[in-house]
């Protein structure tokens, strides 16, 4: 579903780098998921617009930032820390921080538009002709950015969000609002629940003076199990398949390291750096970009660090080295999904009585596409067998080996959120439908929120669930591709009138065998309960807001 890596006992295979400079520039959140610090608490922020007019003594609007970094130093990309820190602003935050009008229409249009404007909520499943859908929570999400919707003003910028950028020509879009809204997400990474939740209340004791308010919070954890697995709560491995950058040819100097040395392409999992850091060589050999803030003569920008390194003259690269970062808070009915699972498996075995019976792990090993350990599922009726670390393969195929989903179902959630090769109609095309689904590939930072259930079975009334988090360059080709055209559509591949077994909504689920194939009747388990488009910035461009 969608969080850092897992861990098994013994060695692991090293992971990529960021080269000088750009590894001090980045936040660290790019290069790790912090697997060494498993507490961590989201704080999620809300801070007032500064004023128009003010006394003389009023500061910056990005003042409490600076009281933020001293408290809570936010992390960048050179290597391991004992804590870490990580922060990211929606576009409302970017506006109450006071970022230049230039500024905050030079960002793409889906973090501009947020998450809730119209289009995009039906291109994500969430809510259709006016009504939330059955996978988002009962009353709709309780927190968003809250962006203005789109006017239908002609003359504003494209891109703007008071611009004609796509609205109904018979008028203005209605503004979906939450209850709650939300400016900042800041990240917090420690050793144990007790220490994050101190840094956590030093955090919030230094804000109060600014008036930045935590409106939500989640105490989130990478709790391993007797075997040093990470699990998410449905009780499967997470985590496992990741995208691997490398600098793209032509590109200049190596900026993306594996042991030291420059990082190869991955034939299974390679994508160029631009489309996780903005400012870099994507598939295409030309630099992912991002938004741009004027040149101004009092020199903070460049003193904060900024560069006019590939925009125009007269401008300076306010997303370099940042990022797009998508945050849905993901509920789980963990006793739902198996209870449904477990009524599915008795029924079609009663159906088949000369069939080999099936279980509900049987059942939900098909509904992710691995096995609970996170092993491949083959057609033998075996899975993947572990990599040389003793960690679960990464590195297969789909079109030679199990065409037809005899192993890993052609629906579930695997081989829907990256296909690879399977949607190739032939081998001779296999390699060129690889290239195009690694085209669409998200980097995971997600973790798990409440208490694990103690009988996976039995309802407790806890909330719990998945903050997912993932960093693109292009939300529109990179996490909303993947969500519209492959997890939710319901043509997928072979498929007729299915959507994600996992994330969708209630429907049907193929399971392919010989000789009858079977079909499962899957129920809503995980509902969404709210999430936004943020941006990552960079450290210089974090200096600057600290500096308007």
């Amino acid at each position: 579903m969608g969080a850092g890596s897992v861990t098994n006992s013994g060695n692991r295979a090293p992971n990529w780098k960021l080269a000088s400079p750009h590894d001090v520039q980045t936040q660290g959140i790019i290069v790790s998921g912090f697997g060494s610090l498993p507490a961590a608490q989201a704080l999620f922020l809300e801070f007032d617009p500064k004023p128009a007019t003010g006394g003389a003594d009023q500061g910056p609007a990005g003042s409490w930032l600076q009281t933020l970094m001293r408290v809570a130093p936010i992390t960048d990309a050179d290597g391991a820390d004992e804590r870490a820190a990580c922060i990211a602003f929606t576009w409302t935050g970017l506006q109450n921080l006071g970022l230049s009008e230039a500024g905050l229409t030079s960002f793409s249009a889906p973090f501009s538009e947020g998450m809730y404007q119209e289009d995009r909520l039906r291109r994500l499943g969430d809510r259709i002709n006016d009504a939330w859908q059955t996978t988002v929570i009962d009353g709709g999400p309780v927190w968003s950015a809250n962006i203005p919707a789109r006017k239908n003003l002609m003359g504003q910028p494209k891109g703007s969000p008071l611009g004609n950028v796509g609205g109904s020509p018979e008028g203005d879009e209605r503004q979906v609002k939450t209850a709650t809204t939300v400016h900042a997400l800041l990240l917090l990474y420690d050793t144990d629940e007790a220490a994050v939740t101190a840094w956590a209340g030093t955090v919030e004791q230094a804000l109060a003076p600014w008036n930045v308010r935590i409106v939500h919070r989640l105490s989130l954890d990478l709790r391993l199990d007797q075997n040093n697995v990470g699990r998410e709560h449905f009780g499967f491995a997470d985590g496992i398949s990741q995208p691997l950058p490398y600098e793209n040819v032509g590109s200049g100097d190596a900026t993306v390291l594996l042991d030291g040395r420059p990082a190869p392409q991955n034939y299974w999992n390679g994508v160029p750096l631009g489309d996780i850091l903005i400012g870099h060589n994507d598939l295409h050999n030309e630099r992912s970009p991002g938004p741009v803030i004027q040149d101004s003569e009092d020199g903070k920008a460049r003193a904060a660090g900024l560069t006019a390194a590939g925009v125009p003259e007269g401008l300076l690269n306010f997303g370099l080295n940042g990022s797009y970062m998508v945050v849905r808070e993901l509920r789980q009915n963990v006793a739902a999904f198996w209870k449904s699972l477990k009524d599915e498996a008795e029924r079609l075995s009663l159906q088949d009585p000369s069939a080999k019976p099936v279980s509900d792990l049987w059942l939900a090993e098909r509904v992710i596409g691995r096995s609970i350990d996170g092993h491949l599922l083959c057609p033998d009726g075996k899975v993947l067998p572990p990599d040389q670390f003793n960690f679960p393969r990464n590195d297969f195929l789909f079109k030679k080996t199990d065409p037809q989903g005899f192993g890993c179902p052609v629906g579930s959630h695997v081989r829907r959120a990256n296909p690879r090769d399977s949607l190739a109609k032939d081998m001779a095309s296999a390699q060129t439908l690889l290239d195009a689904a690694n085209n669409h590939r998200i980097l995971r930072r997600a973790r798990k929120y409440g208490s694990t259930i103690q009988q996976r079975d039995q309802d407790d009334n806890v909330e719990r669930g998945l903050l997912f988090m993932c960093l693109n360059t292009d939300i529109a080709r990179q996490f909303e591709f993947i969500q519209q055209r492959w997890l939710l559509n319901h043509n997928f591949a072979t498929l007729f009138n299915e959507t994600d077994p996992l994330i969708g909504p209630k429907g049907p689920f193929t399971v392919n065998e010989q000789p009858l194939r079977k079909i499962v009747d899957v129920e809503t388990f995980i509902q969404c309960a709210g999430g936004d488009y943020f941006f990552l910035p960079s450290i210089p461009a974090l200096n600057y807001l600290a500096t308007i």
